[in-house]
């Protein structure tokens, strides 16, 4: 009986024992650490940015504009869990027909795509795809790996910070991402436009018309910077074939109309 009682003693304390010495290997303070570094790095650098951007750029504050982009922002947040008050919209008056996110969920639209949308829908595959980037960290691993995360470490102390931050802007503004994360993140603009019964057809047809527009290609940064736009296009669509999925548009289509008509008026 004693026996049966001491074993099972002897068992729980060498098992505490080597959890205490396997837990007092961990750095806990040095980790912790690393990861607020990490993110007060990654906010000050998207501060930085968006500084520089402003800093030569008109955004728009016009509430109907701003209101109405929120507006189509709104159900694919809602509906996939993502929280939109966390993400810092900017539309900013530039013929560029982009956008793309910036460290610390900035999220910078040009006037150009806007304009150059037939639809709703396809306005929101693009939005939903740069939100992607946000939401899985596309944007530091890219920023990480091209620009190296000493680099940017040091555009946060003074020094060569504001050429740095310039190299950091032309990286996200102008260049692709990894394909393999590209594709994450068409898809998942995809899964946020289904979630939300909006319609992702148009932005495959958005991508596949942008692709064939040669003449404009110095302005087309979002489909330029993004290669393959032909095979990305047909991927999403064959993704499409068999799934049976509302088409609900967000804003009527006279609204729609309208918002273009206002967007260009302000930015004549």
């Amino acid at each position: 009986m004693v026996k049966k009682i001491v074993l099972p003693g002897i068992i729980i304390l060498i098992g505490f024992f080597g959890l205490f010495l396997v837990l007092s290997q961990v750095d806990f303070v040095s980790y912790f650490h690393v990861k607020e570094i990490r993110s007060s790095s990654e906010n000050k650098i998207g501060d930085l940015i968006w500084e520089e951007i402003s800093s030569t750029s008109d955004e728009i504050s016009n509430d109907s504009i701003t209101k109405t982009l929120h507006k189509l922002i709104t159900p694919i947040c809602d509906k996939n869990n993502i929280e939109k008050d966390s993400l810092k919209i900017h539309i900013v008056v530039n013929e560029d027909i982009n956008a793309f996110a910036l460290p610390d969920n900035h999220l910078v639209v040009f006037t150009g795509l806007i304009k150059e949308c037939k639809n709703q829908e396809a306005l929101q595959g693009v939005l939903g795809h740069e939100i992607a980037h946000i939401a899985n960290n596309h944007v530091m691993k890219k920023l990480s790996k091209e620009i190296g995360l000493s680099v940017l470490l040091s555009a946060t102390t003074g020094g060569k910070g504001s050429a740095i931050v310039k190299e950091i802007l032309k990286s996200l503004s102008s260049s692709a991402y990894d394909r393999s994360l590209e594709k994450e993140a068409d898809m998942a603009s995809v899964d946020y436009l289904l979630k939300a019964d909006i319609n992702p057809e148009p932005f495959a047809d958005f991508m596949f018309e942008l692709a064939q527009q040669k003449d404009l290609s110095d302005s087309l940064y979002w489909i330029s910077s993004h290669p393959e736009s032909e095979e990305r296009a047909k991927y999403i669509l064959e993704y499409l074939k068999d799934k049976k999925y509302k088409k609900n548009p967000t804003i009527s289509e006279i609204n729609w109309d309208n918002y273009k008509k206002l967007v260009a008026e302000k930015t004549k």
